[in-house]
């Protein structure tokens, strides 16, 4: 029976869909819908004729086994093949070819757009705001041809996307799902904070400065710690830039977020210190490096200033050194030292 195999190849190459592919997945699709026919025999397999552009099904029948006793329940033996093409499979070889095409053309065009974004991930991307009336939760972004999601738990908290607005995202996750690759984009995560910064300042592409750690509390405020790997940089200069050009661009990409850019240092207490900024601490005391506990000593005048608004100074300072960080007055602490000395 003809299928129109030659137009079918052609437009199989035309997409890059390997041809063996092709008649494979349509030897099995002609299959299990000659299955479907009535009187269809159970053991069936369908033959591709290239050259000719057309297609048969060789069936054949089930011979019982008489049983015996060391087989009461014998398997029935399988007779020659014959052909059971049938007559009327014409619109239903057709629609079934048509469909088989239709998949591998969203496969192929699929694997596509995975490869292409695959080694995208823990990217800085521009995107485009779609509206999705369908899917309120989550934000579209078009990259291209292909669209993103920006789901909730990766959105900042008071960022209001608007149809049409040109968004830079982080890249979180490429991955094959179900309805075709699944990209999913990110506007709270730390790491966009970092390729922002590597979009301003030469000398973390270069290698000269390193941002070390990131802590983010996203639309309200983020610290990096950064550490110089060329003697005579200034590495939180680097990232300020020239009258603070280069962190009001990054700034500029995170709406009202503040950004504190502190010291890294080997030593945790040194470490923890910096962290603490703007407040500055007359001096921190390691507890247990094993359980990274330190208390930090702060003048009464910068307490509040080193705690931060709701605490968040010290959570955030906290979360960029890895360490457990309480918090004392200076004076207080002298007070009971003196006290302790009598």
């Amino acid at each position: 029976m003809e299928l129109g195999l030659a137009g079918m190849h052609q437009l199989a190459i035309e997409q890059g869909i390997d041809l063996e592919q092709l008649d494979a997945a349509l030897e099995e699709a002609l299959r299990l819908a000659y299955l479907k026919t009535p009187h269809a025999a159970k053991h069936a397999r369908v033959e591709l004729d290239t050259r000719a552009g057309t297609f048969t099904v060789w069936a054949r029948k089930e011979i019982p086994v008489e049983p015996t006793e060391d087989d009461p329940h014998p398997a029935p033996e399988l007779g020659e093949e014959y052909d059971d093409t049938p007559r009327n499979f014409g619109r239903l070889a057709a629609a079934t070819a048509r469909q088989v095409i239709g998949q591998l053309f969203r496969k192929a065009e699929d694997d596509k757009v995975f490869g292409a974004f695959s080694g995208q991930k823990g990217k800085l991307v521009t995107g485009i705001v779609q509206q999705d009336a369908s899917d309120p939760t989550n934000v579209h972004v078009a990259i291209g041809d292909v669209e993103a999601i920006l789901p909730r738990r990766e959105q900042v908290p008071g960022e209001r996307y608007r149809h049409g607005e040109r968004l830079r995202v982080y890249v979180v996750n490429v991955a094959r799902g179900v309805k075709g690759p699944e990209i999913v984009v990110s506007r709270s995560h730390p790491e966009l904070v970092r390729r922002l910064f590597e979009r301003e300042v030469p000398e973390l592409v270069s290698g000269a400065v390193s941002i070390m750690a990131i802590a983010r509390e996203a639309g309200a405020r983020t610290k990096i710690a950064v550490r110089a790997n060329t003697d005579g940089v200034n590495p939180k200069g680097a990232l300020i830039g020239p009258g603070g050009a280069r962190v009001r661009a990054v700034m500029e990409n995170l709406g009202p977020e503040k950004i504190d850019i502190v010291d890294w240092f080997a030593d945790p207490a040194k470490f923890v210190a910096s962290a603490l900024s703007p407040a500055v601490a007359t001096g921190v005391q390691v507890i247990s490096e094993k359980n990274k506990t330190a208390i930090a000593f702060i003048h009464d005048d910068q307490l509040s200033l080193a705690i931060g608004k709701e605490g968040q100074n010290a959570r955030l300072a906290a979360k960029l050194t890895g360490w457990k960080i309480g918090i004392e007055s200076t004076e207080a602490h002298a007070k009971k030292v003196a006290a302790e000395g009598k």
